[in-house]
């Protein structure tokens, strides 16, 4: 049986080695002939933690990693700019929303 590829949104990078890819499907209702969207979200394998938030990725599917992940990431399709944010630059905007007197 061939894999299965898709292709989703990252909509969580929390997690070590592992990224929630949210896929989202467009099809007519058969009665009522309204486009409906539906979505569904997969635990991907991320062994290099290299996808953040926001990257549009390919995941293919792969034997079970774990009891949830039975896919993992191939590539990245497209990463939204303006993003590149980084712990450093975060945690320094933490400290002056703070207001240190």
């Amino acid at each position: 049986m061939p894999q299965k590829t898709l292709t989703g949104v990252v909509v969580s990078d929390k997690a070590d080695k592992t990224v929630s890819v949210k896929v989202e499907r467009r099809f007519t209702h058969p009665l009522y002939g309204k486009v409906v969207t539906r979505s569904q979200k997969y635990a991907a394998h991320d062994e290099s933690n290299e996808y953040r938030l926001g990257d549009t990725v390919e995941i293919l599917s792969v034997r079970p990693i774990s009891k949830t992940k039975t896919w993992k990431v191939t590539r990245l399709v497209d990463r939204p700019r303006g993003i590149e944010t980084t712990v450093v630059e975060t945690e320094e905007a933490g400290k002056v929303a703070g207001g240190e007197a």
